[in-house]
């Protein structure tokens, strides 16, 4: 396979490119290629383990499909971030019994309690690619859509044959702009349970005015366990049910990392955009992170108005809270970090010796005239981008996205399993049903009126040829219109008129014909079948657009691989969800002139930082437990105290949440929990003086289950010592 080759080629220059060594998300069949760069760092363990994913420490680490996560026991132990478990603690959280702020321990197996139904663990068992199936055997002379259409056939029939085992999720992955395809095969564990929590005050200390910020100070680690039926396969959830035992989990080491200690992270990072085309990233920065940004900042203003007095609403959506700041830090973060680089002029120069290159090589035109016509696709997708944000805004989430999944479920239905969308197939069914279920956990009817409220006003405001002339209908606009007047009175009747607020409801439209929805009085499901043609139309477009790229992009991709591979520079595909490992070491960074950042933060920071008050607002038991220093043993030799936070310089991104963070020996020493606000444009151009990732670190972890919750039955279970025998 040429692309191998070329990957073999690249990654052996990665020993002779120190200032590269440490950026990039490597696929685990990569790692056998680094082995010299690892050696040189101080690896202790076979390279080639990193690539086995049957053994350890690779099989040990598994994903939720949101966050990261390990097993760290015989038992199916699992461990994570307290905001990856979130939604688990939300979900079992009332105003008596507030678990958030309280936390939670269970000091047996009979006392832990079910996540939210939706929730999986997914342990990888192989990854193989799939290239020549996908797209080895397509006609140059497709059009656009049949191009989409046989490239979503070919994937779904090698999901379907992966997933005749029963207990199996299986995906078609794309890699490098969809050059290259892979089938992965992953273990779905269906009965999730929640373990283990700190109070919120020591799980998210700092809240969101320290997301993404450094120096740190914040407990962020959580414990669930996997269970699966009598037989040992995966089972819905069940009394009857057994923990799960993993072939390998991790092990704690006795000791943590220091400064310049090279350190390794495993796990599912999420989404980056580093090959992409400087237009884009123009256009990330020009318009959609300003949008974004925008958006968010609304979206909760209008929860924090609507939920103020009402505790049992706030706790509702505490977990939707939790992720839109999460997302407008984010989002701020890019849009700060373009403004001090000049990314898109960097990307234009970095074409320009491309497309250079190409003309004098020869042979070339067909990867000029790809680029172009990438361009021109990009360019085209920009007329439409209001109009495709703001009705799927409207048709998505609460109410109405609830109605308008249940009738495009209806409709997918009467077609045979193989042909249904992604998300609709029988495969999908239980996850379905279970979001269906819980959607009242997380659902308020004030609330849900007032956002969908401010996204129908923003609709509204976009030119008439933005707009769509269904929704116009049901708002009653007309050409040269922009407001509503009328428009509470046409809530009031949407949400007195639906009866989709009541899960009984909704579990008997999942099982409804299209026909019934059609028919139907409830308010809400008549404008989703109303809305459903414009949908229609705008996803048909898309999948048109996608026809095309999935021919354009991969010959951009070739032709910047090309490059890459005649200049001797290392290549990796960007992140998509899929097992990844990075690598780097423990230290700190200077973020501008005259400061320097330590890589480590201790338990006097808490101290220090504490006010009494929200985010700040450590627990009575933990400001004890430090004055009376409790737990000394815990402190590492270097710092004389025990570390909370440290930093690395690995490279990572969403979805990264929750990963093990290994030494050279392979054992856990933290758990990976976030960036620096500095490396949030990293998902585009990675710097690597200025990028660093944060993980808490195991002995703080273990210092708070000793000394504060008195989780000792679960450091037993780990095998690790407590109380006296650290001392």
């Amino acid at each position: 396979m040429r692309l191998r080759a070329l990957a073999v080629s690249l990654l052996a220059a990665v020993a002779a490119s120190a200032a590269h060594a440490d950026e990039g998300m490597w696929q685990p069949h990569q790692m056998a290629e680094l082995a010299g760069t690892l050696a040189a760092r101080g690896l202790e363990i076979d390279p080639a383990s990193l690539g086995d994913l049957t053994a350890h420490p690779l099989n040990a680490v598994i994903g939720f499909g949101f966050c990261t996560a390990s097993f760290v026991s015989p038992q199916g132990l699992v461990v994570t971030n307290h905001h990856c478990a979130y939604g688990a603690i939300q979900y079992n959280s009332t105003p008596e019994r507030d678990l958030i702020a309280e936390g939670f321990l269970a000091r047996s197996l009979e006392e832990e309690l079910p996540a939210d139904p939706s929730m999986r663990v997914y342990v990888t068992e192989a990854i193989e690619e799939v290239t020549d199936q996908v797209t080895g055997g397509l006609a140059a002379d497709l059009s656009d859509r049949a191009r989409f259409d046989a490239i979503a056939a070919n994937s779904k029939a090698l999901v379907a044959d992966c997933e005749a085992t029963a207990g199996y999720r299986c995906e078609v992955y794309n890699f490098f702009g969809g050059l290259r395809f892979y089938l992965i095969r992953q273990m779905e564990i269906r009965d999730v349970r929640l373990v283990h929590a700190p109070p919120e005050a020591i799980g998210k200390f700092g809240g969101d005015e320290d997301n993404f910020e450094w120096p740190r100070h914040t407990g962020d680690y959580s414990f669930m366990r996997a269970y699966v039926g009598p037989d040992g396969k995966p089972a819905a959830y069940s009394e009857d049910n057994v923990p799960y035992r993993p072939r390998s989990w991790l092990r704690v080491a006795a000791d943590g990392p220091a400064e310049g200690d090279l350190v390794m992270v495993a796990g599912y990072p999420g989404s980056t955009n580093r090959h992409r085309r400087a237009s884009e990233v123009a256009d990330i920065v020009d318009w959609r992170l300003p949008t974004l940004i925008d958006y968010l900042q609304e979206q909760l203003a209008v929860i924090a108005r609507e939920t103020e007095g009402r505790p049992d609403a706030a706790i509702k959506y505490a977990a939707t809270v939790a992720s839109l700041n999460n997302g407008l830090k984010l989002y701020s973060g890019q849009r700060d970090g373009f403004a001090r680089i000049d990314a898109v002029a960097d990307k234009r120069a970095d074409e320009a010796a491309l497309a250079a290159w190409l003309r004098e090589a020869g042979d070339r035109s067909a990867q000029l005239d790809a680029l172009e016509g990438l361009e021109r696709e990009i360019a085209a997708a920009r007329a439409t981008r209001e109009r495709d944000l703001w009705v799927g805004a409207v048709a998505s989430g609460g109410l109405v996205g609830t109605a308008s999944r249940l009738y495009r479920q209806a409709r997918e239905n009467a077609r045979p399993d193989a042909e249904r969308e992604p998300g609709f197939q029988a495969r999908d069914r239980a996850r379905n049903e279970a979001q269906l279920r819980q959607l009242e956990r997380r659902y308020d009817p004030q609330v849900d009126r007032a956002l969908l409220a401010m996204k129908l006003r923003r609709y509204a405001a976009l030119p008439a040829e933005q707009r769509v002339p269904e929704l116009d209908a049901w708002l009653g606009l007309r050409p040269g219109r922009t407001g509503v007047p009328d428009l509470d009175a046409r809530l009031d009747a949407l949400y007195a008129g639906s009866g989709l607020g009541e899960t009984e409801n909704r579990l008997r439209w999942f099982e409804a014909d299209a026909a019934a929805f059609e028919t139907a009085d409830d308010a809400a499901i008549r404008l989703a079948v109303a809305l459903a043609p414009a949908l229609e139309r705008i996803e048909d477009a898309a999948k048109a657009r996608d026809g095309r790229l999935s021919v354009l992009r991969p010959q951009a991709m070739q032709a910047a691989l090309d490059h890459s591979a005649a200049q001797g520079r290392p290549v990796y595909p960007d992140a998509n969800n899929s097992l990844r490992i990075t690598f780097g070491s423990v230290q700190g960074y200077s973020p501008r002139d005259a400061v320097a950042y330590a890589p480590f933060t201790t338990l006097g920071g808490i101290v220090e930082k504490h006010t009494g008050e929200d985010p700040f607002d450590a627990t009575r038991a933990q400001l004890d437990a430090i004055a009376a220093g409790a737990g000394a043993g815990y402190a590492a030799p270097g710092l004389g105290a025990v570390p909370v936070n440290f930093l690395s310089d690995v490279d990572t991104t969403g979805g990264n949440s929750g990963s093990p963070t290994l030494n050279a020996r392979g054992e856990l020493v933290g758990l990976l929990f976030d960036g620096n606000y500095e490396s949030l444009a990293s998902d585009y151009v990675f710097n690597p003086a200025v990028t660093r990732s944060i993980h808490v670190d195991a002995r703080y972890m273990r210092w708070v289950m000793d000394t504060v919750s008195g989780a000792h039955n679960l450091l037993d279970e780990m095998g690790l010592p407590h109380g006296e025998a650290v001392r």
